[in-house]
């Protein structure tokens, strides 16, 4: 048992020295800048979301939505364009003939569910729709919706398409859920040649006690990854000066 307990302890000291080794970059945040926000959508963020049971308590304890609705405002009034990558299922997507174990999780709850990109019958208010408090900055000039990712990144939708045709090539990312979209996102646009930060309490992640924890599987790849994590009020302080 000592032997067991020392190996763990040596294991979390070297853990401990390389994060400790991690350089943080430097992040400037200019004019080919951009905010990207995934899922900002009921079935996540919304106490009657079908997710709430497993997000709600990293929601309240990261204080997301209101942490999102600052990040809506600071573009607004710094002039950054956001751009909206959300998640849809239509019907022909609950006859795909394989899913991973998530997928098929989210199909089975009517996650995100809608009827077709044509058809917005049932999409007012619906787990689909935006959060209601967002939606006055979603609908204004400043706001992109690009196509629905499938699964988590943005591999099948448009999002690089048009964030490079607004000569962004640099990235604030935010959104849901932690561990799955927006990582997913941050790993896809690095890998398309963004530069990209994360505002690490404007996300949030599935918790299970005792099984699993994503908000904390979620920050440390964002530390570990991307080029700066902020905070929402370091965000805020450096849009001030």
């Amino acid at each position: 048992m000592k032997n067991l307990i020392l190996a763990i302890t040596l294991v979390l000291l070297a853990i401990t020295s390389v994060y400790g080794q991690l350089p943080d970059q430097k992040f400037d945040i200019d004019k080919t800048t951009a905010i990207v926000i995934t899922d900002p959508q009921n079935d996540f963020l919304s106490p009657d979301g079908v997710t709430w049971g497993v997000v709600g308590e990293s929601v309240k304890k990261n204080n997301t939505v209101e942490n999102l609705e600052t990040i809506f405002k600071l573009a607004e009034a710094n002039g950054i364009k956001v751009f909206i990558s959300p998640h849809y299922y239509y019907e022909h997507d609950h006859h795909w003939q394989f899913e991973g174990a998530l997928e098929k999780l989210m199909h089975n709850i009517k996650m995100f569910d809608r009827g077709d990109q044509l058809n917005t019958d049932g999409f007012e208010g619906s787990g689909a729709d935006w959060l209601e408090p967002y939606k006055k900055y979603i609908e204004k000039d400043f706001v992109t919706v690009v196509g629905p990712h499938k699964l988590f990144g943005p591999e099948q939708n448009d999002l690089s398409l048009q964030l490079r045709k607004q000569k962004i090539d640099k990235v604030v990312l935010a959104g849901m859920s932690g561990n799955l979209c927006v990582e997913a996102h941050m790993r896809e646009l690095i890998e398309d040649g963004f530069e990209v930060a994360v505002v690490g309490d404007a996300t949030a992640s599935a918790i299970i006690p005792g099984v699993l924890d994503g908000n904390e599987a979620a920050q440390t790849n964002f530390r570990m990854i991307s080029s700066h994590v902020y905070t929402t009020a370091e965000l805020k302080s450096d849009l001030s000066k």
